[in-house]
């Protein structure tokens, strides 16, 4: 990089710090629901940049430019879907969370069914959070240091870590929040600049789809395919989606802070349209990576070098930092919002269970306190991580594909069905992670395995996660049968959520509706224009 480029990248830094001074300066007072869900008062294009922001981290960029460049668009199907998905939050889901008044999604569960249920999913998010997202995060932010500033990885890494973690603990999700507006808008220009000059190095957009093939350029795959099968992609993929999108708290916690449901509900379909951009901005650039190196423009070591070697090769001074603060901003701001999320349930769900008199300012200083400590985790686990081998962190990441369907399951049947009972969800939590943890033994060992143990092992996670939502839901119906709640739940479900209406507020009511449908129509005219 270039000077220029350094000096776009501190102008990044500077801009971010800036915004989280400001945001926080706004606060009208310093309690729980202020530091946990920004006062509730977000309006919806801060909710809706916010999602797709703390959505797309650096290590999302790098991962999708990487495999567009190995296997083409078809990758780019979880971007499409998150879009319907996320209409399914705002239209479905935000009416029940928002009626029970929740700080975070196990504490839902708890309203719902029972205490035992909270604490399973608080357990299970914390843990993933601190394995999987913070520390990829991490691990990301040391490699953009290392191959595109050459800077030394742990220097980069400690750098993003701190810079994240101060203004997070200071300004809670207000500061997260409005950083992430700006990170949004940070990361489209860059992706937009690469995608870009990228088309125009390639010769344009039909000189790429004739060189890279119809096979690059298509959204579906037979269902043998080993990757992105059409059966797994069409009833496999919305249940990793509903557990993501719709119930985990890294997602739902910027909704949670809206300015009531219309807000929220805006929000989701805002966020809903910027998802149909990735496949354009992040996934192209990764063919049009491959095609150039085809031509012997230049070297790719590895598909996941894509991105990073486009930025390398292509961009002129300037551009460059432009690129590499996109890259920061994806990186900062799922790193603040994990961080967010993981202090709100370790101060609401556990530390308040076990001291319900704790003041509000006690809440607010458990909460910067833990953010803290998960800033300290973070950095005492980077020395680990050059340790842990890649295929063990895939198939660490892969835990989650396998604990999601039987959690999507007990929230879905929760807000539809009343007789859903407490011993029935935790039967169903309970065996589906049974069920999702021998899945993972089996792939761990499936070198030593044969017959119907290895096609177990072998058979693609979005089949499985079918499989285990099947058998997830049948289980949690069948409980709730034979074990049913003294009372049936009248509060949380459908029935009386959307009784006369009250759940779908009319203003704007009938612009949101059109704007959905515009969702819905973007998605089929991608789904037949890529196929």
């Amino acid at each position: 990089m270039e000077i220029f480029d350094w000096g776009v990248v501190a102008a990044y830094f500077v801009l971010v710090f800036g915004v989280a001074i400001l945001a926080t300066r706004r606060r009208k007072k310093s309690d729980s629901q202020d530091f946990f869900l920004a006062g509730r008062n977000a309006g919806w294009f801060v909710v809706g940049a916010s999602l797709f922001a703390s959505n797309i981290g650096s290590e999302h960029l790098v991962g999708l430019a990487g495999t567009g460049a190995a296997s083409g668009i078809a990758v780019g199907q979880f971007e499409i879907l998150a879009g319907l998905i996320l209409l399914l939050l705002g239209w479905l889901f935000v009416p029940f969370y928002m009626r029970s008044g929740v700080f975070t999604m196990p504490e839902f569960l708890e309203k719902r069914y029972s205490e035992g249920a909270k604490f399973y999913l608080a357990i299970i998010s914390i843990i993933g959070y601190v394995l999987t997202k913070i520390s990829v995060t991490i691990a990301a932010g040391g490699i953009v240091f290392q191959s595109l500033m050459g800077l030394d990885f742990w220097t980069g890494a400690v750098i993003v870590v701190v810079a994240t973690g101060l203004y997070t603990i200071w300004g809670g999700l207000r500061a997260v929040l409005y950083t992430d507006v700006l990170q949004m808008i940070v990361l489209l220009l860059g992706a937009v600049a690469v995608t870009v000059i990228g088309l125009q190095a390639v010769g344009g957009w039909s000189a790429l789809r004739v060189e890279a093939g119809d096979a690059a350029f298509s959204l579906w795959r037979p269902m043998s395919d080993p990757e992105f099968p059409w059966t797994g992609i069409l009833f496999g993929a919305p249940i990793l989606g509903v557990w993501y999108w719709c119930t985990d708290q890294y997602i739902v916690q910027r909704v949670l802070s809206a300015h009531g449901l219309e807000q929220a509900r805006r929000g989701t379909i805002f966020a809903a349209w910027l998802k149909q951009l990735p496949l354009f901005l992040f996934v192209v650039p990764g063919i049009i990576a491959a095609t150039l190196a085809e031509r012997g423009l230049f070297v790719l070591d590895s598909p996941d070098a894509a991105l990073p070697t486009l930025v390398a090769q292509l961009l002129p001074v300037g551009f460059k930092g432009l690129v590499v603060a996109g890259l920061l901003a994806a990186l900062m701001s799922s790193l603040s919002s994990v961080f967010n999320s993981c202090s709100t349930i370790v101060t609401m769900d556990i530390y308040k269970r076990f001291h319900e008199d704790a003041s509000e300012r006690l809440l607010v200083l458990v909460g910067r306190l833990s953010t803290a400590a998960l800033v300290g985790l973070g950095l005492l686990w980077i020395p680990f991580m050059s340790r842990i081998s890649g295929q063990f962190y895939t198939y660490l990441q892969s835990v989650q594909a396998y604990i999601s369907p039987p959690i999507a399951a007990v929230f879905l049947v929760g807000i539809l069905w009343p007789r859903a009972s407490a011993k029935g969800a935790g039967w169903a939590l309970g065996v589906g992670a049974v069920l999702g943890i021998g899945r993972l033994i089996l792939e761990l060992n499936k070198d030593a395995l044969q017959g119907i143990w290895l096609t177990l092992a072998v058979e693609n996670f979005l089949h499985v996660a079918i499989i285990l939502f099947l058998v997830s839901f049948l289980v949690l119906v069948v409980g709730s049968l034979i074990f049913p709640d003294a009372e049936p739940e009248q509060d949380l479900t459908w029935h009386a959520v959307f009784r006369d209406g009250q759940a779908i507020p009319t203003k704007g009511r009938t612009r949101d509706i059109w704007l959905s449908l515009g969702v819905v129509a973007a998605v089929a005219v991608l789904w037949v224009y890529f196929s």
